[in-house]
């Protein structure tokens, strides 16, 4: 395809990933995007998702799994964890960029204020977030969203922040060495929580130190072996639940507002991962239950890795 077919081929699509494409892509002027945007609980992705909310507020009953699903799945080995759970679904429709609006309407932050239990203890109240520092950064996003209370989980990720300056979901089970997914998945909340109300200089200099953490390690490597920890780094997928990939780290400093030499590498691997038809393939899908797909199987070319592929290298100047 040409540069320009590829803009046709991604405006081709469901107005969560087509609002974006006018807005960051094309410049389109406001009121085109917005009126896109708009139509986000009204029809595809969105409409479909919303249908799914439980009249208690949550998504198949439960917060991070769906209810029942350890009672159902006593000792069976599932190829992944399913994804329709309540923080997965508001995760999946606040980064859409839907207007929160129709979720507030149904009362849904007081609603799963008094019906919506951690499974990992049921004394936990949602608003309140838990243990892991991936599941309270999408807790601490999707409730500055919708309103709710949420101001005691950026005190939680000052007091859960490891030495080197990041974070680790694993910290109850003793690890004391950050996490490339666990401090992209807080610093991403930690941005949204400082636009939102200015944050604190605690705050602000806490998201300082995790991004000086992936930037010492050019959003790619180790320090110790200059290797990647993983080949997840330059795997790219959609959607990328908690996963990290160079890409989603690159989209995290596009929206900071923070560009330096440190990233290059990254970048490379972004650009490299073009395909000769302008497009970038589907590299994982995550295994697991969904309610419907929303993107395509592995190996086939995404449109939206390709919307944010282009938007992050638009960002730094090459495109």
């Amino acid at each position: 395809m040409a540069p320009t077919d590829v803009i046709a081929w991604l405006l081709d699509s469901d107005p969560a990933l087509r609002w974006q494409v006018e807005r960051d892509l094309l410049d389109a002027p406001t009121q085109q995007w917005e009126a896109t945007r708009a139509r986000i609980p009204q029809e595809g992705f969105g409409a479909a998702l919303l249908a799914k909310q439980d009249p208690d507020g949550q998504w198949a009953g439960g917060a991070f799994f769906p209810k029942g699903f350890f009672e159902n799945h006593e000792n069976q080995l599932l190829p992944g964890q399913p994804w329709t759970a309540t923080t997965w679904s508001l995760t999946m429709l606040r980064e859409w960029g839907m207007d929160p609006a129709p979720l507030i309407e149904r009362n849904t932050a007081q609603l799963l204020a008094e019906n919506s239990h951690w499974e990992y203890d049921d004394s936990l109240p949602y608003w309140g977030g838990e243990v892991d520092c991936c599941i309270n950064a999408m807790t601490l996003a999707n409730g500055l969203w919708l309103g709710a209370d949420v101001e005691s989980l950026p005190h939680w990720f000052l007091e859960h922040r490891m030495e080197d300056g990041g974070w680790n979901c694993e910290w109850e089970s003793g690890s004391v060495r950050s996490s490339f997914h666990s401090t992209l998945n807080v610093l991403r909340a930690l941005l949204i929580h400082e636009k939102a109300t200015g944050g604190t200089g605690a705050t602000r200099a806490a998201r300082d130190a995790g991004e000086e953490y992936l930037l010492e390690r050019h959003l790619a490597w180790t320090l110790s072996t200059r290797e990647m920890p993983g080949p997840w780094v330059d795997h790219f997928l959609y959607p990328p639940r908690h996963i990290y990939s160079a890409l989603r780290a690159l989209e995290h400093f596009r929206l900071a507002g923070r560009k330096e030499s440190r990233m290059e590498e990254a970048v490379a691997m972004v650009r490299e991962a073009q395909q000769a038809d302008g497009t970038w393939l589907q590299q994982k899908v995550l295994p697991g239950e969904v309610w419907f797909e929303v993107d395509v199987p592995e190996g086939e070319s995404s449109k939206w890795i390709t919307l944010e592929a282009l938007r992050v290298l638009r960002w730094w100047g090459e495109g």
